[in-house]
């Protein structure tokens, strides 16, 4: 097979690149630690030509980016693009930053309080999982996406109607590291992390609760080693109480898209509200958005 496309999924921890041929099918692919947080200002664009284009043949290829890069932080900002979004007005949103470059743009909506909400790359991700069966571009759908910040999208009829963002995984991880509460940021104990679970009750008053994962070590004498399992089961027990409530379709069922360790934990909290799930590959799905969107733009 003869590479034609390079993609790249381009976040603010890291950047996973794939090649793909004429007919979209993979050739091949490789991640590298170059998350845009890491990055001195300026610094993408050159990375990007000196390091992710050779390591994958790709000196040549037209390029097509979706992520942090597209951000104020990144290689050069994207403007967004409103909700509701579909794959027609992402691809149309593109912006080529250099010569046989382009990058997706992020979206925004109507959110919580008048700043409103934004995210970049689960777009991407959300609108190739729906591509990726053509009777998914009818009803509704209610995606979560978990990560450094989860994201829950409704997705109506082939759009990305709304969505609301949680800070989960980082406030996880800020805790684990430099907080009284701190901890290897891992779970270790699935009956602790069904402990915190419980302890999340209806996701209010999670700023009281997080103490009792200080409480139960000081008062009650749990081993300081299990708080990380407590305080990730109380931190996504949190957000599966309130999110889907906060959206309106508290009960619908969830299609969980990411990472199948982090998707299990979550198919776990909200299985024990009564909630059905299904998961689908975030790579999988990430890949065949950058496809479409690469289609329709004429690039493959």
């Amino acid at each position: 097979m003869t590479a034609a496309l390079l993609t790249c999924d381009w976040g603010s921890t890291h950047l996973r690149a794939w090649t793909f041929d004429r007919q979209g099918r993979e050739v091949a692919r490789q991640d590298f630690d170059l998350g845009v947080n890491r990055l001195k200002p300026g610094e993408a664009g050159d990375r990007f030509l000196n390091e992710v284009r050779p390591a994958l043949g790709a000196e040549g290829l037209p390029a097509l980016l979706c992520g942090g890069v597209g951000s104020n932080i990144g290689w050069q900002a994207v403007p967004y693009v409103d909700c509701p979004a579909d794959l027609p007005a992402i691809a149309a949103g593109l912006v080529s930053p250099a010569e046989n470059v382009w990058i997706a743009p992020g979206i925004r909506c109507e959110s919580l309080s008048p700043a409103g909400d934004v995210l970049r790359g689960e777009e991407t991700q959300a609108l190739g999982w729906l591509s990726a069966d053509p009777a998914r571009q009818a009803g509704r759908y209610l995606l979560c996406q978990p990560g450094t910040h989860a994201k829950w999208l409704v997705i109506e009829d082939g759009r990305i109607v709304r969505f609301l963002s949680a800070f989960t995984g980082e406030l996880f991880a800020v805790l684990s590291a430099h907080s009284i509460l701190r901890s290897d940021g891992k779970v270790h104990d699935e009956a602790v992390f069904a402990e915190g679970l419980d302890a999340a009750a209806e996701g209010d008053g999670l700023l009281n609760r997080i103490y009792s994962a200080r409480s139960r070590v000081a008062g009650r004498g749990a081993d300081q080693v299990s708080t990380g399992s407590y305080l990730s089961g109380l931190l996504i027990g949190s957000e599966v109480a309130a999110t889907p409530r906060l959206l309106g379709l508290e009960g619908a069922p969830v299609v969980l898209l990411g990472a199948p360790a982090l998707c299990a934990r979550y198919a776990t909290a909200l299985a024990r509200r009564g909630v059905e799930t299904s998961h689908a590959d975030g790579d999988d799905a990430v890949k065949s958005g950058l496809m479409a969107l690469a289609r329709i733009r004429g690039m493959i």
